[in-house]
């Protein structure tokens, strides 16, 4: 008898479109190799929801909060459902930028520098240098990030809304000139490295989910050393944030420095987005997995925090 799959997607977080996307194309791909699947789009009755449902594995689409900040988790550990991905601590870890530099850094793992202010302090006045980076504590997909310019005579004033939505702490980090890079880690290996490109202003929301918002570039066009520091930084960062099943680090490359000394670990993703136009998928391919094959990989490897 096949297993039953419960894809939980949709959320009510920022991302819930992205979620829900990449939920349905889990869904199918899973059915299409075998396993009996419900997709579930969660609401604040998940736990209800699940006692009913009693599957044997949860697949965890969601993105954003509380599927990736160990809110679902939680919930699968308290049902024991075992899931894919990451578990509690990692996944809380990890989406908070802040705590999860100080993790990384401490583990080797090069980082940016920057602070933690309020958002009223980030708009009233620069808090770093010019050129910089503003961007909510807890946020995925590039949801409410800025790149403050040299040429940029005030910081962002969309920080001052009375409906901002995002939080009021926000992580400001020196704006790293070069080339955008990201490698999966799936199990305990890294895979390829994507350097990504994009006509638009950075590798935001829209580059990255729009039909060609960007391009990928896999291999990256990397000097071998560089390459190979990529992939073993991202296994470090997996580890070090006790990452599980399949995570995804993002990597700026100042390239005139012609050495591994240009490399920053910008995030470590514990759950990476799964549509047509992401990034696991493609470095999976390279790797030799089919969609199915990967989607039913991490059915098969999901379990609870041990």
């Amino acid at each position: 008898m096949s297993k039953h799959v419960a894809v939980l997607m949709g959320g009510w977080s920022s991302e819930r479109e992205v979620s829900l996307w990449s939920g349905g194309q889990c869904a199918r791909a899973l059915e299409s190799v075998g396993y009996r699947v419900t997709p579930v789009d969660v609401g604040r009755d998940i736990a209800e929801v699940l006692a009913r449902l009693r599957p044997d594995v949860a697949f965890n689409a969601l993105h954003g909060r509380p599927g990736e900040d160990g809110m679902i988790q939680s919930v699968l550990e308290i049902l024991q459902i075992p899931y894919t991905h990451s578990g509690v601590l990692a996944s809380a870890l990890a989406m908070n930028k802040a705590r999860s530099k100080v993790v990384l850094a401490a583990a080797g793992v090069p980082v940016p520098g920057g602070m933690v202010v309020s958002r009223f302090e980030a708009a009233r006045e620069h808090v770093l240098p010019r050129p910089y980076v503003l961007k909510p504590v807890a946020e995925g997909s590039s949801v409410g990030v800025f790149i403050v310019r040299e040429d940029s005579e005030r910081p962002p004033q969309e920080l001052y809304r009375e409906d901002w939505p995002l939080g009021d702490l926000i992580l400001a980090e020196p704006y790293i000139p070069g080339l955008e890079l990201t490698c999966a880690v799936m199990g305990d290996e890294p895979l390829g490295v994507i350097e990504i490109r994009s006509d638009l202003r950075f590798y935001d929301y829209e580059a990255k989910y729009a039909q060609g918002g960007s391009r990928h570039i896999l291999p990256a066009p990397l000097l071998p050393n560089v390459y190979q520091k990529v992939r073993m930084l991202s296994l470090m960062a997996h580890r070090a944030l006790g990452c599980r099943g399949i995570s995804r680090s993002d990597f700026r490359y100042d390239d005139r420095t012609g050495d591994e000394s240009g490399l920053f670990c910008l995030e470590v993703n514990t759950q990476p987005g799964m549509t047509e136009t992401s990034l696991v998928p493609e470095l999976a391919a390279h790797a030799g997995y089919s969609f199915g094959e990967l989607v039913r990989w991490m059915v098969e490897d999901a379990t609870l925090d041990r």
